[in-house]
């Protein structure tokens, strides 16, 4: 059963007397573990596709599965819950609060679903994903003193801590110089790899699409292409080969 079904979702939105048409009929089935890159121009769709896939939104007609059950018309608190527990987030600005530290930020999420844990098993598992996108040792600096790169690390540990099955990316490299984006690319291959978790990034960069295992190609909120990317580009071995990024010197 795939962990995303999608059945030819509408999203339109109405901008004064005119009626904008950001998906048409999309279908697309995502399976457990999958690297899925989204790559289209802007207003093509894709970040549309996202808010639907998140939970952040739903679509004015069609469906969606995820992990089987229908989440197409949930309410707003019943959209809540499913993103609290299933769904991860890393967007473009990182989002990171500016007067806490990377590991004050990082741990947030379980400020809001904590449930019994005590404060340092918060903090013990805001470590654990620190470590595991390699900040730990920079757990108590304040933005501000990180660089772009190290940020979105950050953003991505934060994206963790909830323990998502899914990972849902939204130009998670626009900001960033090109070793920087190939190493955030390295900890998502790493992810799926190791933890399984699914990935679906959105770009509008053919370049970083192919660090994928699948690329969907939309237009004109249309799927216009949807094939198995043979030539994954592997990050780890990128990195080896290109300079040290200043902020790693």
């Amino acid at each position: 059963m795939p962990v995303i079904s999608v059945r030819n979702l509408t999203k339109t939105y109405h901008v004064g007397e005119v009626d904008v048409h950001a998906l048409r009929g999309v279908s697309l089935e995502i399976e457990k573990g999958e690297f899925v890159a989204v790559v289209g121009p802007s207003g093509s769709g894709k970040s549309t596709l996202m808010h639907i896939l998140g939970c952040l939104d739903s679509p004015t007609s069609g469906e969606y599965f995820l992990d089987g059950a229908n989440v197409s018309h949930l309410s707003d608190d019943e959209l809540s819950e499913v993103r609290n527990r299933k769904i991860g987030f890393v967007f473009q600005g990182f989002n990171l609060l500016p007067r806490t530290s990377a590991l004050e930020n990082v741990e947030l999420p379980l400020l809001y679903n904590a449930g019994s844990l005590s404060a340092s098993e918060r903090r013990g598992r805001a470590m654990e994903a620190l470590a595991a996108v390699g900040l730990q040792d920079r757990a108590e600096h304040h933005p501000n003193q990180l660089s772009g790169g190290q940020q979105q690390r950050v953003a991505i540990a934060r994206a963790l801590m909830n323990q998502p099955s899914i990972l849902l990316a939204d130009e998670p490299t626009g900001n960033l110089d090109s070793r920087t984006s190939v190493e955030v690319l390295d900890i998502f291959q790493s992810l799926r790899e190791e933890r399984g978790i699914t990935i679906v990034l959105i770009t509008h960069e053919p370049s970083v699409a192919e660090y994928g295992s699948r690329i969907v190609a939309f237009k004109d909120g249309r799927i216009v292409s949807d094939t198995p990317n043979h030539r994954q580009r592997a990050a780890r071995g990128e990195l080896a080969e290109m300079p040290i990024a200043k902020e790693d010197a």
